[in-house]
């Protein structure tokens, strides 16, 4: 029996799972750390957190598998995109990582826009100047720390810290460094053009490698505190999106995928690369091999509905109490009472503004139409309603593309909930589906290890075997026509409210 290691370097902590490859779990460890917010919209972590965390629960796994080192074929890293690491020439970090959560860089973005060009910029890196990405994070290090810029021999990725600390190799792969804005993304490379208008040196970089590709092997020194065995292959791995993909089989084209976690994601798998030229949604390299996959990303999605429960839903979370069972299913079982449309309530979801479609940091949340009527159910069937409209954005624009979707598959603690994958299916008009396995990321990155090593033959090869569909919900005839109703006014409303929503940041 071969084994694998699935690596998922998250935001609050760092999970390790290990598999045999039937993608049966034998270990399952995680190991949380701190998020560092010292000024308002700064984030910031440690790059050791993430190594001590990643050789803990490597560790931990085996230990709780039994399984001897040996027969671990090789490792696979996920891990939350855009986080700028910066070393010195000896290894050492230099200071605190700028995590993909932090705002800090808008002049940058406007630097780097006025540097490359806006049209040039999406036409190489397939999307705008965002704050969030990496390149925008390199330059305000350089314009406000020029002392740390100047001992920098070596930029990474979380997780390729983490692969730095296993192989010692410098290196990366397609699917992260696509959202560095360096990437060329539909060559898979480092741009040159980038690159050079930034005045960014390509030597700082470390080598790209497609996701299941081999890029070193454990250390001794890795090995004594990770438990595994010394040369045990590390491959690409992929960005969080990307490996979540591979761990929901969203790996053909026709797939896609959508996460209602505290945001939600619409990822679609795609053979062929389509850029928005709008910059409305991502493109990245994905992690199987000459493929690309499109993602919306909304910033409110089940954070939406966990609002409302801490803010109005007492009754229900008492409820919830006495039945022991989840407060967000005594939620949905309220809702489920009431008919689409919740009596013609609509709920925009920008509590945190909005980047798909809207690129705007000024929207807010608005409840509209709400009267006497409504009781707490409407409201909790508006906010489920407005996250599906939101997210139904995302799909229009992938259609508007000619990306193709016949499938979704639906994850994160919003996909629970039958009434919401129900909403879901009405909108997009495809059915929406469970699978079998609750891994995701870690999977995916397991999966991809064992592509690299053998194990498997090919990235959609090992999803087939041990990926499979379980709940599936087709759209309801009725209540997709009602959706497809209000859906227009639900977009009306960010266009009638775009000004005032610039008028209430400026008060």
């Amino acid at each position: 029996m071969a084994y694998l290691i699935g690596v998922d370097l998250g935001t609050s902590g760092t999970k390790t799972v290990l598999f045999d490859e039937t993608g049966k779990v034998h270990g399952s460890v995680t190991v949380e750390y701190p998020l560092y917010q010292e000024r308002n919209g700064w984030s910031e972590q440690e790059p050791e957190d993430w190594w001590h965390a990643a050789k803990t629960s490597i560790s931990a796994a085996i230990s709780q598998s039994g399984v001897d080192a040996a027969e671990i074929k090789g490792v696979g890293i996920s891990g939350q995109m855009h986080g700028l690491v910066m070393l010195d020439k000896a290894g050492n970090v230099l200071r605190r990582s700028i995590i993909w959560s932090d705002q800090r860089t808008a002049k940058e973005c406007e630097q780097i826009t006025d540097l490359v060009g806006a049209e040039r910029l999406i036409a190489i890196t397939a999307n705008p100047a965002l704050t969030g990405f990496t390149a925008s994070k390199i330059l305000w290090v350089r314009n406000n720390e020029p002392e740390i810029y100047e001992k920098c021999a070596h930029i990474l990725l979380p997780k390729d810290f983490v692969r730095y600390r296993l192989t010692g190799e410098f290196a990366t792969e397609v699917s992260d460094a696509s959202g560095m804005q360096l990437l060329d993304v539909p060559n898979r490379r480092w741009s040159d053009e980038v690159l050079d208008k930034l005045s960014i040196d390509s030597a700082l970089l470390g080598k790209v490698y497609e996701s299941p590709e081999i890029t070193g092997a454990l250390t001794a020194k890795a090995a004594a505190e990770t438990g595994l065995k010394a040369g045990t292959p590390v491959v690409g791995g992929a960005g969080d999106n990307a490996a979540a993909a591979v761990g929901t089989g969203a790996v053909r084209d026709g797939l896609a995928f959508t996460t209602i976690g505290s945001s939600g994601v619409v990822y679609a798998h795609s053979s062929k690369i389509s850029i928005d030229p709008k910059g409305r949604v991502h493109t990245f390299c994905c992690a199987v091999p000459g493929a690309w996959h499109v993602m919306g990303v909304h910033q409110a999605a089940g954070l939406s509905l966990r609002w409302l429960r801490d803010t109005a839903c007492t009754p229900e979370m008492e409820e919830a109490r006495r039945q022991g069972v989840d407060p967000y299913v005594v939620m949905g079982a309220e809702a489920e009472k009431i008919a689409p449309g919740a009596d013609r309530l609509i709920y925009l979801p920008y509590l945190n503004g909005e980047r798909t479609p809207h690129l705007d940091p000024n929207c807010r949340g608005v409840f509209f139409g709400l009267s006497g009527v409504h009781q707490r159910p409407h409201l909790i069937r508006a906010v489920m309603e407005g996250v599906s409209y939101s997210l139904r954005d995302s799909i229009s624009i992938l259609r508007e593309m000619d990306v193709e979707l016949k499938e979704m598959m639906v994850t994160g603690g919003g996909g629970r909930s039958p009434l919401w994958r129900q909403m879901l299916a009405d909108n997009f008009h495809c059915p929406v589906k469970t699978v079998d396995t609750k891994e995701g990321p870690a999977l995916g990155a397991a999966i991809l290890a064992g592509v690299g090593t053998g194990v498997f033959g090919s990235v959609p090869e090992a999803c087939e075997a041990l990926i499979h569909g379980d709940v599936i919900q087709h759209p309801l005839e009725a209540n997709a026509a009602y959706y497809d109703r209000a859906y227009p006014l639900y977009r009306q409303l960010y266009q009638d409210l775009r000004e005032s929503f610039v008028r209430l940041a400026a008060l």
